[in-house]
């Protein structure tokens, strides 16, 4: 198979969708793989290194579309890359597409075939290509809700950790996944008092027994987060519907009942947001302030840490990305499960019901486009 690594352009995104040790693994199958010039830069890998590897080099992101059976990459397409994609095509990179119906249609007309990273699925419901992100987006809502913390930035001026006389911040984690644990780690680690909240009983007993003692979990309903808003610092949306927008959690009014300089940061902002007030920001210009309450919304957080996200991704996605390139996607598909899952859109047809259900367009069952191919 012939495979395509193209540089990303979406703002200050600096991970690439394939080291070269990935395309070792790829020239070692007999596949061939085209890198466009500099792509890896961003994340410590030169043009040479993939060379060396067995890549072959070429100097725009025409070049790599046109020639490519199957385009391995980390984020969405952007507007840009929309006529660039063929009927066919094979695209293997994060999509979420309930959070941008642009997207959606775009893909639709082109008849391409898009495996979303974010809802391959293992049986025991675990989204393994989601979770290396996910780990590094946690973190860093920490760092980044603690620097945004300080009063130069319009934050409150405080120390998340406190420090001896003086009491810590207040962190509110909502949703208990790997995001919301990561990030309730990082935050006790500092030294803030820390409350998780979810709605499942059974994950609230679990974390309550892993966690520091500085953290409380708390079940997850309307009343409770009206609550803990009014004395929280930092607030961290971290709930996750594979594949689905993201539930509001907090609305425009209960911004009110906030102190001024409190900071929100929203990592399923990917997936629509879990804020009413939350917009896609960039690295360049990640906050805006509503209501006194600086909002942090930045749509590729791990972008911002290149070298750490893009071994960890890769590290995930390689195994099934040799799985597609030995077998072609529907042997592959058809033979695991976990990537059926991926699919979302092929052919034209929406083959993921949760993209269907949040624009309310046709949904066809993965079955359908997959007859004739048996595991």
């Amino acid at each position: 198979m012939i495979i395509g690594v193209p540089k990303e352009i979406k703002n200050n995104e600096n991970r690439v969708g394939m080291t070269p040790a990935g395309v070792v693994e790829m020239t070692d199958r007999g596949h061939t793989v085209y890198v466009q010039s500099t792509a890896g830069v961003g994340s410590g890998f030169d043009d040479a290194e993939y060379i060396l590897a067995g890549a072959k080099i070429l100097p725009t992101i025409e070049d790599v579309y046109k020639v490519a059976d199957m385009i391995v990459k980390v984020k969405e397409p952007i507007k840009e890359e929309y006529p660039l994609i063929k009927e066919g095509q094979l695209l293997f990179t994060y999509f979420h597409f309930a959070s941008s119906e642009e997207l959606t249609h775009a893909m639709i007309k082109n008849k391409s075939v898009c495996l979303a990273y974010e809802t391959v699925e293992k049986p025991d419901r675990s989204l393994p290509l989601l979770i290396p992100m996910s780990e590094v987006a946690g973190r860093m809502s920490v760092q980044e809700g603690a620097k945004y913390l300080e009063k130069p930035i319009k934050g409150k001026g405080i120390l998340l950790g406190g420090v001896p006389g003086v009491k810590p911040a207040n962190v509110l984690v909502l949703g208990g996944g790997i995001v919301g644990t990561q990030a309730a780690r990082m935050a006790a680690g500092l030294g803030a008092k820390v409350t998780l909240m979810d709605i499942s009983l059974p994950r609230l007993r679990y974390l309550d027994e892993i966690m520091p003692a500085n953290v409380t979990c708390l079940m997850s309903s309307k009343y409770n987060i009206k609550e803990e808003i009014k004395h929280a610092d930092l607030i961290i949306g971290a709930v996750l519907i594979p594949g689905a927008k993201a539930p509001s959690l907090i609305t425009r009014d209960m911004l009110k009942t906030m102190h001024p300089g409190t900071v929100m940061v929203d990592v399923a902002i990917d997936q629509g947001g879990c804020f009413e007030t939350s917009r896609a920001t960039t690295h360049e210009n990640p906050t805006y302030i509503i209501d006194d309450v600086v909002h942090y919304c930045v749509a590729n957080m791990p972008g911002a840490v290149p070298y750490t996200s893009t071994l960890a991704l890769t590290n995930a996605t390689l195994p099934y990305a040799i799985q597609l390139a030995n077998k072609g996607w529907e042997k592959a598909c058809a033979d695991n499960k976990e990537l059926l899952l991926g699919l979302n859109v092929v052919h034209g047809k929406i083959v993921y019901e949760a993209v269907a259900e949040a624009f309310n367009l046709p949904y066809t069952p993965v079955k359908e486009v997959m007859q004739g191919v048996t595991a």
